[in-house]
């Protein structure tokens, strides 16, 4: 591994906090995401079935690795520029009428809504041996791995009066079926009688080992008066934990279950706790969803977040865009963001154009604008936020310079209007994906004929490195931005663009930030005619 200075602690801001990243927190974030609202996924990576090699039951994904459907559910939400973060949340508490997530590294979300899908821990029984096999052939739902068992010699070890429920389900899977009630009190003795009268074995005795076969197979079942239970496979309950404690300084618990095996977190009909604003979808909620289950969950809770914020704007009299206010609190301090310096790799490619129009998009507090003024350019400089524009303006008048600031989103039809410049330059600018692209488009469509399209960006390998999410989150997901690899894969795709430069190389000095080292730098004319 690369090893890189850790980031300076971050603050993002954002409509909705999604704390948890596997089906429920995915599917809700992409409800949310087509809402238009900013959406930012907290996932540490830890999923209720992380040991499970496939899931079943899921149409359309049947027989998928879990694995799978995540990086695909991400690439969905990262399409209409939802983040997913790589990360751990530590807290939630409510701030007045916003939630603050606090996470590993320092850093913290300051959201509208919180969406908490983090899922259940299986208490597993203690039995020797048992846990190296969870998941693979000691299992403990006849509808995710049933089917994988069926004819097999199956041992279920019962340890909860609610052990004997899904018993039925495996006597239909297979006539191999053993059950052993483990130091278990409580059970209903017809239950017991009526399985024993079916033809199931059933025996009264303590599980001492899961015993495994030199070439690493399952073996069998060991018990306490020495017998020995061949069997391919095992079923075993547990006992489920929901993972609330993040949430508890908000005021939202895990209580126990109905079914005495575990406890979950409470929720109305809209998915919501007894805290406004605070929500749970998935297995959180409800211990037997399976993954399409939880996803379906998700979907529904998102959808009922979006019917919230919507109600909230109206009442208010607002249509607010959570990116931008996002990017006015990083711009909102007293101190600047950024060095003052213009970009030294702007000011190289530049070198030997004539000036004459020039578009400076994502110009945040205005370096590259101004030095462009300088130089005889006629400058437009656009950003989203009002407060970099401000700074922008403020100290182009105070060099007596002028500059023209254009508050927009780069994603807003038309958003650089019908002009057309000489240069277009995006310097480590960032614009959300859409899978209409949208943005892109705009941002070519403002480059006349015979002008330069110029964008840099960081080289982002070092984000490839794996995160220890117990120790830093990263606060940047460049997967949900519109990147020069896409910004080139377009012009490529073109007819009407020439390609002169597209390559990484060291980063020139001035900038603030430390942390990149190398630039992507691609330069491209749009041919006349």
């Amino acid at each position: 591994m690369t090893d890189h200075p850790a980031p300076p602690t971050m603050e993002r801001h954002c409509d909705v906090a999604v704390i948890g990243g596997s089906a429920a927190g995915l599917a809700a974030a992409l409800q949310l995401v087509r809402q238009r609202r900013t959406v930012i996924v907290v996932d540490d990576g830890t999923p209720r079935n992380a040991p499970a090699e496939h899931m079943h039951g899921y149409l359309g994904r049947e027989g998928a690795r879990p694995a799978e459907l995540v990086a695909i559910g991400r690439e969905e939400v990262r399409s209409y520029g939802g983040e997913i973060l790589l990360g751990r949340a530590l807290a939630v508490r409510r701030d007045e009428n916003r939630f603050v997530v606090d996470l590993t590294g320092g850093h913290r979300l300051v959201a509208r809504r919180v969406l908490a899908a983090t899922g259940l821990v299986d208490e597993l029984p203690d039995i020797d041996g048992l846990a190296a096999r969870w998941g693979k052939d000691v299992l403990h739902c006849p509808f995710c791995h049933g089917f994988e068992m069926r004819d097999q010699r199956v041992v279920q070890i019962v340890t909860h009066p609610m052990g004997l429920h899904p018993t039925p389900l495996l006597r239909q899977l297979t006539d191999r079926l053993t059950v052993v009630l483990h130091d278990v009190a409580g059970l209903d003795e017809g239950v017991v009688a009526a399985l024993a009268a079916s033809g199931v074995p059933i025996i009264r005795d303590r599980v001492e080992r899961i015993a495994s076969a030199p070439d690493g197979r399952l073996a069998g079942v060991e018990l306490a008066d020495g017998r020995t239970l061949d069997a391919d496979a095992v079923v075993a309950g547990t006992r489920f934990h929901g993972r609330a404690e993040v949430f508890e300084a908000a005021g939202v618990t895990a209580v126990p279950h109905p079914t005495g095996m575990g406890e979950s977190v409470v929720v109305d009909q809209t998915g919501q706790t007894d805290v406004p604003g605070l929500y749970a979808a998935g297995n959180l909620t409800d211990p037997s969803m399976q993954v399409l289950h939880a996803a379906a969950h998700g979907s529904r809770v998102g959808a009922m977040i979006a019917f919230s914020l919507a109600g909230e704007d109206v009442t208010a009299g607002v249509r607010p865009s959570g990116e931008e206010g996002d990017w006015d609190h990083r711009y909102g301090g007293e101190e600047r963001t950024w060095s003052a310096n213009p970009n030294g790799t702007l000011v190289a490619e530049v070198a030997g154009l004539v000036p004459g129009r020039a578009l400076d998009v994502g110009a945040g507090e205005g370096a590259d604008a101004l030095w462009l003024a300088e130089r005889g350019w006629k400058v437009t400089a656009a950003d989203i936020s009002g407060n970099a524009l401000a700074r922008v303006g403020a100290e182009a008048a105070r060099r007596g310079l002028v500059v023209d600031c254009l508050r927009c989103d780069a994603n807003a039809p038309d958003a650089f209007g019908a002009d057309s410049y000489d240069l277009v330059s995006l310097q480590y600018g960032s614009f959300l994906r859409t899978p209409d692209q949208r943005g892109l488009r705009n941002l070519l469509r403002a480059v006349a004929p015979g002008g330069t399209l110029l964008v840099v960006g960081h080289d982002l390998t070092p984000l490839r490195d794996p995160v220890d999410v117990a120790t830093q989150t990263r606060m940047f997901d460049p997967g949900a931005y519109v990147g020069v690899e896409e910004i080139a894969a377009a012009l490529g795709e073109s007819d009407g663009w020439r390609i002169e430069v597209n390559e990484t190389r060291p980063r020139p000095p001035g900038a603030a930030s430390s942390h990149h080292v190398d630039d992507v730098v691609l330069r491209a004319s749009k041919l006349a005619g």
